[in-house]
C-alpha cells in the first residue's frame, strides 16, 4: 500500500464510529432506494408479463342484451384488433359457515378453451367441459378462504333458481388481479369469488341466446382508445350500454395502477431526503477531520504532494464510508424489498410475483451514495487543498470566544456556568448547530410523515363507517324494484329499519369535462347511509339538483351553483340539466346523489329502488340473512361489520410492517446526526472538560456540558420536525389517486409523540455512547495537546 493508503486506513479506524454512522445513514437512503425501484420493478415485470400472457384486454364495456350479430359491426371500428363477447352477471352464493349471502361475479367463457381475451389461468383441476352446465371455475383466492377443491359444489342462485354448480378447477385472470365487490373498500376474498362459467350455460340461465351483455376488445397497439370507446358507445346505446372504459380504468388495473404510481412517487422523494442528511453527516465528519490534520496536510505539500493528490485523498476516504453504507443499504434494501413483495402478494392476485432487483438499480444506487458523499465533502475537501503548507503546519486561529447573545442580552445570569458553556459553544458554530438542528429535525419528519397514515385511516373508517354509513346491511336487488319492496323488507322479523336507495349509471358533463358516474337517489332525509358536508355534518338531500363528493367536483371544476349535464345511461336515456346543490366530504371513491323521488321522475318511471340499507337487531341478524339467501330478488348483501373489519385488518398488517421498517430508518437517521455532533463536539472540548476536571468538576459535571448541548439542540429540532413533518404527510397525501381513495391531511397528536420519542431514544443511544468516552478521558494525555 501506498503511504496515503495507509493513513486513510489509519484514519478510517480512527473515527470507524463516526464513519459507522454516516455510513448508517446513507445505508437507509440507498435501501429505501433499493426496496421501492426493486419492488416497483418486480409489480412491473410481473404486471406487464402476465397481461400479456393472459391477452387482457384494452377496452371495457357492458350493456343490458345486445345481440350477439352487433359483434361484426363493433370489430369493423377501425383500430378494433380482437372482439370478446360474453355474459357477466352478480349471483348470491350460500356458503356453509357462513350466514349472510356471499357474491359471486359470474363471468362466461368458451367450454372449447380459453376466450380470445382475459384469459384464465388453470391453477388447479381441469376446464369445464362441453355439454355440463353446471361446471365452473372458481377464482383461488376464494377456494382458499373456504378450502374448496376441485370436485366441491357451490350453491349459487341464477336468476331466480338455486343451483349446485360442480368445481373444475381453481383459476386467476389477468382482469381480477385486485378482486374487489362493487361498492366494497378492499377485497374480502372470502365473501367475493370470480366464477367461469360456459357461454351456453350462462346464455340459458338469463336467457341470452346468441346475446350479450359484456365485451372486451383488443386494439391496435399504441392507439389512443378514446375514438373506439366513442364509436363503441353509439353502437351500444340503443342496447342498453352504460359506457365503454379503457384498460387504465378499469377497476383491478386502477387499484394496481395507483399503488405503483404512489410507490414510485414515495421511492423518488423519501431516499433523496435521506441522502441528503447524510451528505450533511459526512461534511461534518471530514471538516472536522481536516480540522485536525492541518498540520499534516502542510506536512504532505511540502514534501511534495500537489493538491490533487492531496483532495483524491479525503475523497477516498468519503467514498469508503459510502461505500460501506452502499454495501450495508443493498442488504437492507433487499431483505426490506421482498418483506414488501410479501405484502404485495397478498392483496395483487398474479399466478406469479417474484422480487427482482434490476442490475441499474444497484448500479444508480452506487452512484447517488458516492455523489451524495462527495457532494457533502466537497466544500472541506476544497479547504484542505486550499491550505498552503506554511499556513497548515501553523496551530490554526484560537476560535473568538466573544459572548453569546444570552451575553449580551444579559440574561446570562439566568443560567449556570456549566449553560453558558453550552450557550457559548453553540454561538461559536452558529452554521453547524443550525444544520445539527435540521439533520433532527428531518429524522423525526420522516417518521411524522409515514405514521400519519395510522391516524388518518382511523379518520377514514370513523367518518366512512360510524358518521356516513351507518347501516347494519345493504341489499342489492338483482333488477328495479316497485318501492313496495321496501314493506317486503320490513316485515322480515328483526329488521328495525329500512331506507330505500336507487342507482343509474350517468355520465356528467360541465364545459369540456366529463365523468362517467353512478348516480344514488337517496330518501329526502337519510339516516341510515347519509352524505356529510366538510364538517362532517349530515347534508339532507335537496329535492332537486345534484350532490357531489368534493373529489368528482374537482374533476368536473363544479361549484354550488353551477349547472351540470346529465347524460342516464339507461332505460329512456334522458339527458337533464341539474344545478349543483351541494358538495360531500368523501374519501372513498367518487359519488354522486339525488333525491330518489326527483331521480325516478326524471327517468319518467314510477316509484323504484334498486336496494336498501337495513338496520337489524344483532340478535335476529342471522335469521334476517337466511331470509334474504332465500329471496331470488337479492343479488348481493353486504354487512357493514365485515367490511369494516377487513378494512381494519388489512390496514393494521400492511401498517405494523411499514411502521417498522420507517421507525428503524428514522431512528438510525437521528442516531447517525446526533452520535456526529456529540463526537465533534467531544474531539473540540476534550481539552477543556480535562481541564475542568483537573479543577474539580465530575465526571457527571463534564457530561452534562457536552451532552447538554446536544439535548438543547435537540429540543430545538423536534417543534421544527413536527412542522416539517406535517408538510411531509401533505406531500403523502397528493401521491394517492384521488379516483380512488382520499388521505385526509390529519396528524394526530399520538403521532407526534411517537417520532418524538424515537428520536429521544436515539439521542439516549448515542448520548450513552459518548458519555462512556467522557468518563475513560485521559486527563494527563489531552492537556499534554493542542486538541
Amino acid at each position: 500500500m501506498r503511504a496515503l493508503d495507509r493513513k486513510l486506513v489509519r484514519d478510517l479506524w480512527r473515527i470507524k464510529g463516526q464513519a459507522l454512522a454516516a455510513a448508517l445513514v446513507i445505508a437507509t437512503g440507498i435501501a429505501m432506494f433499493v426496496m421501492t425501484q426493486g419492488t416497483l420493478h418486480s409489480l412491473t415485470i410481473t404486471r406487464d408479463a402476465y397481461y400479456e400472457r393472459g391477452r387482457f384486454a384494452d377496452v371495457f364495456a357492458s350493456a343490458r342484451r345486445a345481440p350477439e350479430s352487433l359483434a361484426r359491426d363493433i370489430a369493423a371500428i377501425p383500430g378494433v384488433r380482437r372482439v370478446q363477447t360474453r355474459i357477466s352477471e352478480l349471483v348470491p352464493l350460500d356458503m356453509p359457515g357462513m350466514a349472510e349471502p356471499a357474491t359471486a361475479m359470474l363471468v362466461s367463457v368458451p367450454e372449447a378453451g380459453q376466450p380470445a381475451l382475459n384469459s384464465v389461468i388453470l391453477r388447479r383441476g381441469r376446464w369445464i367441459e362441453p355439454g355440463r352446465p353446471d361446471e365452473a371455475i372458481v377464482s383461488e383466492g376464494f377456494a382458499l378462504a373456504h378450502g374448496l377443491e376441485p370436485g366441491d359444489t357451490l350453491r349459487a342462485t341464477i336468476n331466480g333458481t338455486r343451483r349446485d354448480l360442480r368445481i373444475t378447477g381453481l383459476g386467476l385472470s389477468p382482469e381480477f388481479v385486485y378482486a374487489i365487490a362493487p361498492g366494497e373498500l378492499v377485497p374480502q376474498e372470502g365473501r367475493y369469488a370470480i366464477v367461469w362459467m360456459g357461454r351456453q350455460a350462462l346464455g340459458a340461465a338469463f336467457d341470452l341466446d346468441a346475446a350479450f351483455n359484456s365485451l372486451s376488445l383488443a386494439l391496435t397497439p399504441g392507439l389512443r382508445p378514446g375514438g373506439v370507446i366513442e364509436r363503441l358507445d353509439a353502437l351500444l346505446e340503443r342496447y342498453g350500454g352504460t359506457g365503454a372504459v379503457e384498460r387504465a380504468d378499469q377497476t383491478s388495473n386502477a387499484f394496481l395502477a395507483a399503488e405503483m404510481d404512489g410507490l414510485a412517487s414515495f421511492g423518488s422523494v423519501t431516499p433523496a431526503l435521506f441522502l441528503a442528511i447524510a451528505a450533511f453527516v459526512l461534511n461534518m465528519i471530514i471538516g472536522r477531520l481536516i480540522d485536525t490534520e492541518r498540520e499534516q496536510i502542510g506536512l504532505l505539500k511540502a514534501f511534495g504532494y500537489s493538491d490533487a493528490a492531496v483532495a483524491w485523498h479525503y475523497a477516498k476516504l468519503v467514498l469508503a464510508i459510502a461505500a460501506l453504507g452502499m454495501a450495508m443499504g443493498t442488504l437492507a434494501g433487499v431483505w426490506v424489498g421482498r418483506m414488501t413483495t410479501q405484502i404485495y402478494t397478498e392483496f395483487f392476485k398474479f399466478p406469479y410475483l417474484y422480487y427482482e432487483v434490476g442490475g441499474w438499480v444497484f448500479a444508480v444506487a452506487a452512484a447517488i451514495a458516492a455523489g451524495s458523499a462527495l457532494a457533502g465533502g466537497w466544500s472541506s475537501i476544497l479547504r484542505a487543498v486550499a491550505l498552503k503548507p506554511a499556513q497548515a503546519m501553523q496551530p490554526a486561529a484560537p476560535a473568538d470566544y466573544r459572548g453569546s447573545l444570552a451575553d449580551r442580552l444579559r440574561l446570562a445570569r439566568l443560567f449556570g456556568q456549566p449553560e453558558r458553556i453550552i450557550l457559548r459553544h453553540i454561538g461559536r458554530w452558529p452554521l453547524r448547530a443550525a444544520m445539527t438542528v435540521l439533520g433532527i429535525a428531518l429524522a423525526a419528519s420522516t417518521l411524522i410523515g409515514t405514521q400519519f397514515m395510522v391516524g388518518a385511516m382511523d379518520e377514514v373508517m370513523e367518518v366512512q363507517f360510524n358518521l356516513s354509513q351507518r347501516q347494519d346491511m345493504t341489499v342489492t336487488f338483482v333488477d328495479q324494484r316497485p318501492a313496495r319492496a321496501v314493506n317486503d323488507l320490513a316485515a322480515i322479523p328483526g329488521v328495525i329499519a329500512v331506507e330505500p336507495f336507487r342507482a343509474v349509471a350517468a355520465r356528467l358533463e360541465l364545459g369540456s369535462r366529463h365523468e362517467r358516474i353512478g348516480i344514488t337517489g337517496l330518501a329526502p332525509d337519510p339516516r341510515l347511509n347519509r352524505p356529510l358536508d366538510v364538517d362532517k355534518r349530515p347534508i339532507r338531500v335537496p329535492p332537486w339538483g345534484l350532490t357531489l363528493s368534493a373529489i368528482l367536483a374537482e374533476q368536473l371544476g363544479a361549484r354550488p351553483g353551477d349547472t351540470i349535464t346529465v347524460h342516464v345511461l339507461e332505460d329512456r336515456r334522458p339527458v337533464l340539466r341539474l344545478p349543483l346543490a351541494a358538495v360531500t366530504q368523501d374519501y372513498i371513491g367518487k359519488a354522486a346523489y339525488m333525491d330518489m323521488r326527483a331521480l325516478n321522475r326524471a327517468l319518467h318511471e314510477g316509484p323504484a329502488i334498486s336496494g336498501a340499507h337495513l338496520l337489524v337487531d344483532g340478535a335476529a341478524e342471522a335469521a334476517v340473512n337466511r331470509d334474504l339467501k332465500g329471496s331470488p330478488a337479492v343479488q348481493a348483501v353486504s354487512l357493514r361489520r365485515n367490511t369494516l373489519r377487513a378494512a381494519r385488518a388489512t390496514i393494521e398488517q400492511n401498517m405494523t410492517v411499514f411502521s417498522f421498517i420507517f421507525t428503524g430508518f428514522a431512528a438510525l437517521i437521528a442516531f447517525g446526526v446526533l452520535y456526529n455532533a456529540t463526537r465533534i463536539a467531544l474531539s473540540e472540548q476534550g481539552r477543556e472538560l480535562a481541564s475542568l476536571r483537573v479543577l474539580g468538576f465530575s465526571r457527571r459535571e463534564a457530561a452534562h456540558i457536552l451532552l447538554g448541548e446536544v439535548a438543547l439542540l435537540t429540543a430545538v429540532a423536534l417543534p421544527l420536525g413536527c412542522v416539517i413533518g406535517y408538510g411531509f404527510a401533505a406531500l403523502t397525501t397528493t401521491l394517492y389517486d384521488p379516483d380512488l381513495f382520499r388521505v385526509p391531511l390529519l396528524v394526530v397528536p399520538s403521532t407526534y409523540a411517537y417520532a418524538v420519542l424515537a428520536v429521544l431514544v436515539a439521542a439516549g443511544m448515542s448520548g450513552w455512547l459518548v458519555r462512556g468516552r467522557i468518563d475513560r478521558l485521559d486527563l494527563i494525555e489531552v492537556l499534554k495537546t493542542r486538541e
